[in-house]
């Protein structure tokens, strides 16, 4: 913990409102400051604004909530945007391109804005997959005083009297493909699946983040799992000001928080949730943004040990709605710690450690079917896994919730389009026993656009268990089945996984961690020396800026100068 004199609160803002430039002052009467306002810590509020996305929708009312909770705490609260890109809405198009894109320009958007003004702390909003990732990266590179907050989950739809999440329409597009189902049911699906505001209400990307927050500390208990409409929503991010005046007061920074074994904190949780993998990807980032060596081989044996606990969609039907109902995250959580998961004396943003947390929190409630106990487990290891071979020398990330036993081997079909999988799946030219691999889609070639309905298509009852998908590129959190995403490196900047040919015979084993193309060790070097790089040529600025600069999967994809700073 940094030493300060507690009494500074406003220990960064004071420089301006304080400082030998009376020019700046002027702009603060403007903003109609009061005499008492100069000694005022300043707090800067992101807010991924994008009102035509539904996660984000009630984002603006929330972070007023928190300026005025701000204000109630002697505090100024400071509302400014940052851009926000819906995973839904740029599934399957040129769109998916900007999404892990936008993680990295809200890390520096939230970073310029916070320390050009020089506020004393920071708070980011949560509403759609990139959004908490990003103000993380950013808290992580500050280490300014703050924390994230969720916007929480939409309400579950309902179809048939049954509760149906975003997870249905992709399903029911993929039935209809092959006749399984009316196109009038599919309408109906589609139609109510979405209900209200709300971020995907599943264990996909953005819950997947929102309890590793809670689990790594950076976020406050209960966040994760209160929904986006239920009134303690508003009275939660209203208590913010508080939450941060304790942190300015005893001078508690994220990387006093963000340690190795918050880390593991975090992988734990998730996994045992059955999260998804987006989640590994922005742990290696924001690992890389606190210059901690936490690492795919770290990962990897964490994933090995733990044991899923939870049934949430999609390797169940749980939602966060139900979990919230349950008892929230910080019931999870202390299951988890009482099971012996998780490390209770890690420091959190309440300034108290995680175990001081969950101790208030209730116990696994009993006569439910959403979270098991360790001797009753789902599945005896996490469904993500992480391997290594001549495919991937520096890791895969697996999500295998489909496969019933941890090894797989098939012949290779190789794809560069999404459209082209769904279409060979429709005419059945994909069977049980294959290893469909696209590539070409990694953060270089394509800024890791997720492939939703690549996997939606695979997850089709003849298909779904007998196949395996490997990519170079994500996959959204809904996304199920069995499938190896974030090959590093990537085919755009010569990986092995552009060597693959059709026909070829691939094996993976999720707990030896290992993944293999069966080719002769002479084939493949041959293969390697006369692959040819195609040069990439992009249309849109914001791809070719993030190209430029972008490291591979395994390091989170953060830009390249992040690793080669000197670590503290």
């Amino acid at each position: 913990m940094q030493s300060s004199d507690k009494s500074s609160t406003n220990w960064n803002s004071r420089e301006l409102t304080h400082g030998w430039q009376l020019g700046i002052r002027a702009f603060y009467w403007g903003l109609g400051f009061s005499d008492e306002d100069f000694d005022k810590p300043q707090v800067g509020i992101g807010v991924p604004l994008l009102e035509g996305n539904i996660c984000n929708a009630h984002a603006y009312a929330l972070a007023q909530d928190i300026e005025d909770g701000c204000r109630e705490a002697g505090l100024l609260g400071f509302k400014f945007g940052v851009p926000g890109i819906s995973d839904n809405i740029t599934q399957g198009h040129e769109g998916g391109n900007a999404s892990l894109i936008s993680r990295n320009i809200i890390a520096s958007n939230a970073e310029m804005v916070t320390s050009a003004h020089k506020y004393d702390a920071l708070i980011g909003l949560h509403h759609c997959d990139k959004n908490g990732p990003g103000f993380a990266m950013a808290l992580a590179r500050l280490n300014y005083p703050g924390f994230i907050l969720s916007g929480g989950s939409i309400a579950p739809g309902c179809h048939k009297g049954k509760p149906i999440t975003i997870l249905d329409p992709y399903e029911a597009q993929a039935k209809l493909a092959i006749g399984e189902i009316e196109a009038s049911e599919v309408q109906e699906i589609v139609r109510n699946a979405c209900p209200g505001p709300g971020g995907c209400g599943i264990a996909a990307s953005f819950n997947t983040w929102g309890i590793a927050m809670e689990a790594i500390g950076l976020m406050p208990p209960y966040s994760s799992s209160i929904p986006a409409e239920d009134p303690l929503k508003a009275e939660e991010v209203r208590q913010a000001g508080n939450l941060v005046k304790i942190l300015l007061e005893k001078n508690i920074r994220p990387r006093d928080i963000l340690t190795f074994e918050s880390f593991r904190n975090a992988t734990v949780a998730i996994a045992a949730a059955g999260g998804s993998t987006n989640g590994i990807l922005h742990l290696l980032a924001l690992a890389c943004e606190c210059g901690i060596d936490f690492n795919l081989q770290h990962i990897q044996e964490i994933l090995r040990r733990t044991p899923v606990l939870c049934q949430f969609a999609p390797r169940g039907r749980g939602t966060m709605v139900d979990l919230h109902r349950l008892g929230g995250t910080p019931m999870l959580l202390k299951h988890l710690w009482r099971s012996g998961l998780l490390n209770p004396d890690c420091l959190t943003v309440t300034g108290l450690t995680l175990g001081q947390n969950l101790a208030l929190a209730p116990d696994l409630p009993a006569n439910q079917e959403l979270i098991t106990t360790m001797d009753k487990p789902f599945r005896e290891y996490a469904d993500m896994q992480v391997c290594f071979g001549n495919i991937a020398p520096n890791g895969i990330v697996f999500k295998a919730s489909s496969l019933k036993s941890a090894s797989f081997h098939g012949r290779a079909a190789c794809f560069s389009d999404s459209r082209d999988i769904i279409e060979a799946v429709q005419q059945h030219k994909i069977t049980p026993g294959t290893v469909v691999v696209l590539r070409g889609l990694g953060p270089v070639a394509s800024g890791m656009p997720e492939v939703l309905v690549a996997t939606s298509a695979l997850g089709v009852p003849e298909l779904y268990g007998k196949v395996a998908m490997i990519s170079d590129t994500r996959v959204s959190g809904v996304s199920h089945g069995a499938i190896g995403v974030h090959c590093s490196p990537e085919a755009a900047v010569g990986g092995p996984i552009a060597w693959i040919q059709d026909g070829d015979r691939i094996e993976f084993d999720l707990l030896r961690g290992t993944i293999h193309c069966d080719v002769p060790h002479d084939e493949w070097i041959e293969r390697s020396q006369k692959h040819v790089i195609p040069p990439q040529i992009y249309e849109r600025g914001y791809m070719a800026e993030f190209a430029a600069t972008v490291s591979q999967a395994h390091h989170g994809c953060v830009p390249n100068w992040v690793l080669q700073r000197p670590r503290d």
